[in-house]
């Protein structure tokens, strides 16, 4: 039928999750992650309605994946709102639809049960009786298992017997009852709706902690002066950023650096002969984005040093920066790709105030094809020589449409390939590339400081998980927020604790463990002396034996990170109502194995807080007293709804506590419930 409201089935089926952009565009998930199906469901009158979800998972060279049925449930206070989840564990494409269908055995289940209730004899519920027992052997028609027809056909004897009338209905609402409709039960007026596409990744495209870091400082110190690293200095980096449970090391660029326009240290136009250049300056007559620079080594010495990290468990990931020096091999022999001024003159880079000499942006407009086909050379030269983790520079300078073929067409050939978006930029654009296919996105965490500002950002990270998946950078070398700046050394440990904490995926720049902190004038977030424009040699060795380290704590978040399967989802995130302005808390759960954790972290980085958390055990599953394991110092204490929590920054910022494990019937109030036959195989 067709309306107003459009085209409408027998019965209501509206509100569909997860969707994105109406339906348009895939929503995101990994392999192994919760994913959460709902929809409102309804119809005219009193009778049931029951709805199943419909899910298929992609197809594979050995055929068409079976079609799983999961049964959803209604939520907790709203009967119309229905619940289900599944469990992906392969890549590619799934589809999804909710059913609905007029369910016969809730419709007289809630009829005999408020009859009986309300003491009328058997006399009066006779065509009540009846009816059940029908609906009884009809599905006993429709059942393949051999003991449940025989069950029903006895539930459909007992409710003709004479027998008291409570003994006569009691078969029929046992649990036993109850489960064979719930795995198939009599369907009638069914309604099909529409099929939407979930777009599954390797769970790296999810979950990691990375660390960025600049080859070229790895070559210590001679007779005072900074010498230039190579892969071969940087391998032997690798082995500290493994000991602290991180698992991507994500490089700058490490292509040649252009001549022409060179930056000096700090940023300024007159650079020396020694001066190193800005690594974002791609390309000279050494070579272009297919090059390695010659200071650092070769192809092969490359090679090494990603054969290195995955000895160690690491995955390295590269900047894709698409922008040229004015010396890069791509300026001459094609002018199209760049901005031509009136005066003959290609246009450099410019952000007012900043600007950037140093780099010619490309303009896909005059050769997109032509563009479109070098650039895709370039990054499956990449992949094939071990890379399969892409850090996307400023991809919101270029057109959106560009990066969602770009992203499709890699994937149709190399599926496990992660792309992170370094968007600072409106929600607008940030959410579009997202939505355009990048796997992960910069996010505005960086400037989130307050308790309110902290709060509303984790609701929307969560809430915006079906078409954006955040990688909390604690610091870039072009960012060093304020707040690290004059925060003292425990603000470094709580902007690590929230990152890691609130996000499956964080960052951590290379001297952010030693507390580097110094701006190269106040009001800026650039560093003074910064590693964009020169070699910046650093002692971690040194600073760990002074106890002037972060390290220690960075290793036992990333540890957390990796024990605890509740920090490895972002639907899951609940905020917890705190007294103190100062102290932010939050949930987090996996509902498929229980796991549970409260995060309380203190935002004041100079004073002791003191507040009391509330929790609503209830809604968790739990009951209302509960003994607790803080993970951060191994105490152990006994918690209920009403919990006081003083953190000294001087000694521990934070919380990570460990509940008691959810169990199995627990749904909390976004429809997540841990059923754990609902995990199907491709």
């Amino acid at each position: 039928m067709t309306g107003r409201l459009g085209t409408v089935g027998r019965l209501g089926i509206d509100d569909v999750r997860p969707r994105v952009s109406s339906g348009e565009v895939p929503a995101k998930a990994v392999v192994g992650e919760v994913i959460p199906l709902s929809a409102v469901v309804w119809r005219e009158g009193h009778d049931a309605v029951s709805a199943t979800a419909i899910v298929k998972g992609p197809t594979s060279a050995s055929g068409p994946s079976a079609v799983q049925r999961i049964p959803m449930v209604p939520a907790h206070g709203d009967p119309d709102l229905v619940n289900a989840i599944f469990v992906p564990d392969c890549p590619g494409t799934w589809t999804f639809r909710i059913d609905a269908w007029s369910d016969p055995y809730r419709t007289w289940r809630h009829a005999i049960e408020a009859k009986v209730e309300a003491g009328q004899s058997a006399e009066e519920v006779a065509n009540d009786l009846e009816i059940g027992a029908r609906i009884m052997e009809d599905t006993a028609n429709n059942v393949a298992s051999v003991t449940d027809r025989p069950h029903l056909l006895s539930v459909a004897a007992s409710l003709r017997s004479d027998r008291d009338i409570r003994a006569r209905i009691a078969p029929a609402l046992s649990a036993e009852t109850t489960s064979i409709f719930r795995r198939t039960p009599l369907r009638e007026l069914l309604t099909r709706g529409r099929t939407y596409e979930v777009y599954v990744e390797r769970r790296r495209a999810l979950v990691g902690s990375w660390y960025e870091f600049f080859p070229r400082s790895t070559g210590g110190v001679e007779n005072g002066e900074p010498v230039h690293g190579t892969f071969a200095t940087a391998a032997e980096s690798l082995d500290r950023i493994a000991r602290m449970n991180f698992d991507v090391v994500y490089l700058p660029p490490i292509h040649p650096i252009g001549h022409i326009n060179r930056k000096g240290k700090n940023n300024t136009l007159d650079p020396t002969p020694d001066d190193v250049g800005s690594p974002w300056a791609i390309g000279s007559s050494e070579g272009g984005h297919d090059a390695v620079h010659p200071d650092l080594g070769t192809l092969d010495d490359f090679d090494a040093f990603v054969a290195r990290a995955r000895e160690l468990n690491l995955e390295v990931a590269l900047d894709f920066a698409l922008q040229c020096a004015p010396d890069h091999p791509w300026a001459a022999p094609h002018p199209e790709w760049f901005t031509v001024l009136p005066d003959g003159t290609i246009a450099y880079a410019e952000n007012p105030p900043k600007k950037y000499q140093d780099i010619y942006p490309l303009n896909f407009d005059n050769d997109p094809e032509g563009l479109f086909a070098e650039i895709h050379r370039v990054l499956v030269f990449w992949i094939k020589r071990g890379v399969h983790i892409f850090r996307v520079d400023n991809p919101h300078t270029k057109p959106t449409a560009f990066w969602a073929r770009l992203i499709s067409t890699i994937h149709q050939t190399y599926p496990d390939i992660v792309f992170l978006a370094e968007a600072f930029t409106r929600r607008p654009i940030l959410y579009g590339l997202a939505k355009a296919g990048f796997s992960q996105s910069y996010t505005y965490f960086t400037w989130q400081t307050s308790k309110k500002e902290l709060e509303a950002f984790a609701e929307e990270i969560r809430d915006a998980a079906d078409a954006c998946r955040p990688n909390l950078f604690v610091n870039t070398p072009d960012i060093l927020h304020a707040s690290l700046q004059h925060g003292g050394k425990a603000m470094f440990a709580i902007r690590a604790a929230l990152a890691t904490t609130l996000s499956p995926s964080w960052g951590m720049y290379s001297g952010f463990e030693i507390y580097e902190h110094v701006a190269v004038k106040e009001g800026s977030e650039e560093y003074l002396d910064s590693e964009k424009y020169q070699l910046r040699p650093r002692d971690f060795e040194g600073a760990r034996l002074r106890g002037e380290s972060l390290e220690p704590f960075v290793t036992v978040l990333n540890t957390i990170r990796r024990e605890q399967p509740a920090l490895q989802q972002l639907r899951t995130l609940r905020l917890v109502p705190s007294d103190n302005d100062k102290i932010m808390a939050y949930t987090k759960v996996d509902p498929l194995t229980g796991n549970a954790l409260a995060i309380v972290v203190n935002l004041d980085s100079e004073n002791v807080q003191e507040t009391t958390i509330h929790l609503d055990l209830e809604s968790l599953g739990l009951p209302s007293t509960v003994e607790v394991h803080d993970l951060i110092t191994d105490q152990q204490w006994t918690w209920g709804e009403d919990n006081y929590v003083r953190l000294d920054p001087t000694f521990n910022v934070c919380h990570i506590v460990k509940l008691p494990e959810i169990p199995t019937n627990y749904r909390d109030r976004s429809g997540f419930a841990p059923h754990h036959e609902y995990r199907y195989t491709c």
